[in-house]
C-alpha cells in the first residue's frame, strides 16, 4: 500500500480516502489506485489467477452439453474423454462420470420440473447479472464513469462472484454430471476464499472508512439488517474442514436428486424386459407396443440372443421414432449424432429457453407438414411411429428392481432396436446397432 506520505490518484492520503472510493477499488477483480507494493500485487495476481483457472475448469467440463451437439465435438472429447474414460474405469470414481438429473427423459413430478426449469433461470439470470457487474465496473473505469457503488454493488459486496456461482448453479443442472457439480463447490470454495482475503487487505488498509460498508452489505446477498462482521484469513484447518463440508454436502445432493429420479422415472418391470418411455404419458402405449414387438420373429430372435441372467436384464427405451437425442441411448444412425448437424445455436437456444418442449423437438417439428385426414400420409407419418431401443444391463450383483437397471456400476451396452406402428404394432424395421452411443465410449446419460 502508499507508504511515506504518498498520495493516490485522487489527489488523497489513502487513509483518508471515503467509503464510495473504498467502494470503488473494492471490485472483485480490481485493485486500489494506491496498492503499489509488489508483493501485494503478486500475490493478488496469483489469488486472481487461482480463482479465475478454477472457473475455466469449471466452465468448460459444465459446457459440454453445448460442445458436444457442436462441430468442435470430436476435439473436445479427444481431451476429455480420457479423463471421463479413467474415471469410469474404478467403481471409486466412476459416479463422478455419471448424471444425478433427468437430462432424456421428460421430468415426472413437480420438483423435478421445477429444479429444470430453475437450471435454465439460473443460468440466464446469473449470467445477464454478471455482465452488469462487470461492465459497471471495467467500463466505468475505462470511462472515469465514477464510483462503483450502485445496482447491485449497494447491497451485496461481490455480487460477480454470486453471479457467476448462480449461473454454475444453473449450469450444472442443464448439465447434471456428478464432475460438474464437484467442480462447482470447488470453485465456489476458492470464491470465498479470495473474498475473505480481499475483504481482510481493505479492512486492514482502511479501518473504520471501511466497517461501516461491510455492516451494511451481504457478502454474497443481502443483508437484512446491520451487525459488526468478523473479517478474519481461516486457517488451513478450518479452510479444509469448509472444502470437505462443500465438497460431501453437494455430493449428498447429487445423490438425493439421482435417487429421486430414479425412483419417479415411468419405469415399467417385465419378466425379461424393464421398459422406460421417454414421454411420461407414452409409458402405457409403450406396454401395448413392447408386447406387439416381442411376438415379431425377428424381435423375439435378436432377444433370445441376449442371455439373460439374475447378474443382467434387457432395458427398452420407448420413444418417437425421431426423437432428437436417441443418439445418447445407441449409436441409431448418424442424423443422430447431434454435433453433424451444424444447428449447434438452434439447438442450445431452445434446450435452454425451452426446458422440456426441446424433449419433444425430433417429432414435433412434424406436426404442422402432418396429414389431418386418415390414409397413406398419415398411417406412414412419423408421428405415428415409436422406436423402442434394446440394451442389455450388467451387473456385479442381481438386478432385482428396476432401479438396479440405472445403477451407477452396471455395464449398459446397446443390442438393437426396433421402429413400431403405434395403431397396429406392426414391426416397421429391426436394425442392430455398435456399441457405445453416437459420441462414442463417452459416458452419457441413463436416463
Amino acid at each position: 500500500m502508499c507508504t511515506s506520505g504518498k498520495k493516490c490518484d485522487k489527489g488523497k492520503d489513502p487513509k483518508a480516502c471515503s467509503p464510495e472510493q473504498i467502494k470503488e477499488c473494492h471490485g472483485e477483480t480490481t485493485v486500489h489506485p494506491c496498492q503499489t507494493a509488489p508483493e501485494n500485487a503478486r500475490g493478488e495476481r496469483e489469488r486472481s489467477l487461482l480463482v479465475a483457472g478454477a472457473a475455466v475448469v469449471y466452465f468448460i467440463a459444465a459446457l459440454e452439453v453445448v460442445i458436444m451437439i457442436s462441430p468442435f465435438a470430436f476435439f473436445f472429447y479427444s481431451v476429455f474423454n480420457p479423463i471421463l474414460l479413467t474415471l469410469n474405469q474404478s467403481a471409486a470414481t466412476r459416479w463422478l462420470a455419471a448424471f444425478f438429473l433427468p437430462h432424456m427423459v421428460a421430468p415426472t413430478t413437480s420438483l423435478l420440473l421445477a429444479v429444470r426449469v430453475l437450471g435454465s433461470v439460473f443460468f440466464l439470470g446469473g449470467s445477464l447479472v454478471f455482465l452488469v457487474c462487470a461492465g459497471q465496473v471495467y467500463l466505468g473505469k475505462l470511462l472515469r464513469w465514477g464510483v462503483a457503488h450502485r445496482g447491485f454493488y449497494a447491497v451485496i459486496r461481490h455480487p460477480q462472484y454470486t453471479a457467476l456461482a448462480v449461473a454454475g448453479l444453473g449450469l450444472t443442472i442443464l448439465w447434471p454430471r456428478f464432475l460438474t457439480l464437484m467442480f462447482l463447490a470447488v470453485m465456489a470454495f476458492l470464491y470465498y476464499l479470495l473474498a475473505k482475503d480481499e475483504e481482510r487487505r481493505m479492512l486492514r488498509d482502511y479501518g473504520d472508512k471501511y466497517r461501516p460498508y461491510l455492516e451494511q452489505t451481504g457478502m454474497f446477498w443481502p443483508r437484512l439488517s446491520r451487525r459488526l462482521v468478523p473479517v478474519k484469513a481461516l486457517n488451513w484447518q478450518a479452510a479444509s474442514l469448509l472444502l470437505v463440508i462443500l465438497i460431501g454436502g453437494a455430493a449428498a445432493l447429487g445423490f438425493g436428486l439421482r435417487a429421486y429420479t430414479v425412483a419417479h422415472l415411468p419405469l415399467a418391470r417385465g419378466n425379461e424386459v424393464d421398459l422406460v418411455s421417454i414421454m411420461p404419458g407414452d409409458l402405457s402405449n409403450a406396454k401395448d407396443l413392447l408386447q406387439g414387438a416381442r411376438e415379431d420373429p425377428l424381435v423375439a430372435s435378436h432377444l433370445r440372443s441376449i442371455h439373460a441372467s439374475s447378474h443382467s436384464r434387457i432395458l427398452a427405451y420407448a420413444m418417437p421414432v425421431d426423437y432428437v437425442m436417441q443418439g445418447m441411448i445407441a449409436n441409431t444412425g448418424p442424423e443422430w449424432k447431434l454435433f453433424k448437424h451444424h444447428q449447434t445455436f438452434a439447438m442450445i437456444a431452445d434446450y435452454i429457453l425451452h426446458p422440456i418442449r426441446h424433449l419433444q423437438s425430433g417429432h414435433m417439428r412434424h406436426a404442422m407438414g402432418m396429414p389431418t385426414h386418415h390414409g397413406p400420409e398419415m398411417y406412414n407419418s412419423p408421428m405415428m411411429r415409436r422406436r423402442i431401443i434394446f440394451l442389455e444391463v450388467r451387473g456385479n450383483h442381481p438386478l432385482t428392481t428396476p432401479g438396479d437397471d440405472f445403477a451407477i456400476n452396471n455395464q449398459r451396452i446397446p443390442r438393437f432396436f426396433a421402429d413400431v406402428h403405434l395403431h397396429t404394432n406392426e414391426v416397421l424395421q429391426v436394425r442392430e446397432t455398435p456399441h457405445g452411443t453416437g459420441w462414442g465410449t463417452v459416458p452419457t446419460p441413463m436416463f
